[in-house]
């Protein structure tokens, strides 16, 4: 069995967009400690079902990114033994938080364990960076800058953060998001946000993303009006956001406090690494 935890995009800046359509990033990206679960039985045949609160919004069809990187392994790993993949999914879906990639992740890492691959090898980048932008980073579980289209990755200091997690259950496609930016073609960012440091950086798709989902903005003047809340941010393309916090029982106080005032929305007090 392998944890799937969610990416936050602590900071998330756009540099530009390549020629070829994909847009550069630079973003300081941390894992949170809620997270979806699979599992691997190896006598089963090949496939995936999906259970748990949010699976009727995943799929379990060939366009899952779990499905998608074992066929992207077996591609370069012919003799690859797999089986059949069992997700239980709490994370939202389409909601910033890598959960989809983290899920594909968590399936490289499961045959790997199988197979016997370590956890260095080539094969199992390859597979991760064909399957999808945020897979490679999802795949270590670490806290680390990603730049370029999400492959260029380095080690940052140990972080740990106490957060809170609010997404309103509302799902904010990525490409919408990026349409929204609006840069074109070989264009650069003019002024994209900082990115490596957490309180003074920023997140260059929470514009579009609240033009988008207006209830993005809902979310972070929710978060920014709790007690002891010093920062408030959204995740990626959105909608999920966060808000940072001293401590584990100012998160929960704080998480306890907003359910009470939105039941209708998914929050979680979580630490983040």
């Amino acid at each position: 069995m392998s944890r799937a935890p969610a990416k936050i995009n602590l900071t998330l800046a756009v540099l530009g967009r390549r020629a070829d359509g994909y847009h550069e990033l630079d973003s300081l990206v941390a894992f949170a400690g809620c997270h979806d679960t699979l599992a691997l039985d190896p006598r089963a045949p090949f496939g995936l079902t999906v259970s748990g609160p949010t699976a009727g919004a995943a799929g379990d069809g060939a366009d899952n990114l779990v499905l998608k990187a074992a066929a992207a392994l077996r591609a370069r790993i012919p003799s690859l033994r797999t089986g059949g993949f069992r997700l239980v999914k709490r994370l939202p879906v389409a909601a910033g938080i890598g959960g989809g990639s983290a899920d594909a992740a968590a399936a490289l890492r499961l045959l790997a364990r199988l197979n016997g691959l370590d956890a260095g090898h080539p094969a199992l980048r390859e597979a991760a960076a064909a399957t999808g932008a945020d897979v490679p980073v999802c795949l270590a579980s670490r806290a680390a800058r990603m730049r370029g289209i999400g492959h260029d990755l380095s080690p940052v200091p140990r972080l740990v953060l106490w957060a809170v997690l609010v997404n309103p259950r509302v799902p904010v496609p990525t490409a919408d998001v990026f349409r929204e930016l609006g840069l074109a073609a070989g264009a650069a960012n003019p002024a994209p946000s900082a990115a490596l440091d957490v309180a003074s950086g920023g997140n260059d798709l929470e514009r579009p993303a609240i033009a988008i989902a207006p209830i993005v903005g809902e979310v972070l003047a929710a978060l920014r009006s709790l007690p002891g809340c010093t920062l408030a941010r959204m995740s990626g393309s959105g909608a999920t956001c966060f808000g940072l916090f001293a401590d584990c029982r100012e998160a929960a106080a704080a998480a306890s406090r907003l359910r009470r005032a939105r039941p209708d929305w998914w929050i979680k007090p979580t630490v983040l690494r």
